[in-house]
């Protein structure tokens, strides 16, 4: 599909406030391996994911004891057009997600108990399958800019997520509001906005190493109707050619 069409897509998206693109995993692990030192220690927050689709908590999750997190919390929004329904992860003890209902995952540790010496997503699959301790419902709707989870944000050191690119200037607001580390995904035409061009400036914000004269491809749902290609998978893919 020609980058004219999918960029009219984007921008119809962004009009109509249509925000669900869904990294892929091969993404998340080419920008991640940059920075691992950096997480050694500290709390990890994604707070625009859906943690029975998010690629990002699976990263973090697989790879929690890799990078030595303290925690990684997850939370899921009410409106998502797939949580826990579309694509689902496992199930969770005391956790049945009914596609309507957002909630929260914080994990803390992440035992290896299948005994095999790696911890891999199978160990956080048994995590979530039996400890109800460790996924809890949310009171509220689970939208970033709730008090439920500014207090989570609160919590956290670093705030990695693809967050919506129609609520992009109030998201980098909120998090430099908190002075909170970030690694998120963007357009490339945010960079010329007033308010993120000054960060930059001032050095409190940069541009990663995922090549933008690239771009990047998303998952999105079934209803799209413009879309690069469908995967092995069966999961429709759409090129963003300015994403960052």
């Amino acid at each position: 599909m020609k980058t004219k069409s999918l960029n009219k897509n984007l921008h119809k998206a962004s009009q109509a406030k249509k925000d669900e693109f869904y990294t892929q995993l091969v993404d998340i692990e080419n920008e991640l391996k940059h920075y691992k030192d950096q997480f050694r220690g500290k709390v990890v927050y994604c707070n625009c994911d859906d943690p029975f689709e998010s690629n990002f908590f699976k990263y973090f999750a697989a790879n929690f004891n890799a990078l030595g997190l303290k925690k990684l919390i997850t939370t899921s929004y009410v409106k998502s057009p797939i949580v826990g329904g579309q694509l689902p992860l496992f199930e969770v003890e005391g956790l049945k997600p009914s596609g309507k209902e957002p909630f929260k995952i914080e994990i803390k540790e992440v035992p290896d108990t299948d005994g095999d010496g790696a911890v891999n997503i199978d160990d956080v699959e048994y995590l979530l399958k039996h400890d109800r301790n460790t996924a809890t419902s949310l009171r509220g709707n689970g939208d970033f800019r709730s008090k439920e989870c500014i207090e989570l944000l609160k919590e956290a050191n670093i705030v990695v997520t693809n967050p919506p690119f129609s609520l992009f200037r109030e998201y980098v607001a909120q998090l430099v509001e908190y002075e909170k580390k970030f690694l998120i995904i963007g357009n490339t035409n945010s960079l010329t906005y007033k308010e993120i061009f000054k960060l930059i400036k001032e050095d409190k914000f940069r541009t990663g190493y995922t090549n933008f004269n690239v771009g990047m491809f998303f998952v999105v749902p079934d209803d799209w109707e413009h879309f690069h290609h469908i995967d092995k998978s069966g999961k429709k893919i759409a090129r963003v050619s300015t994403s960052c």
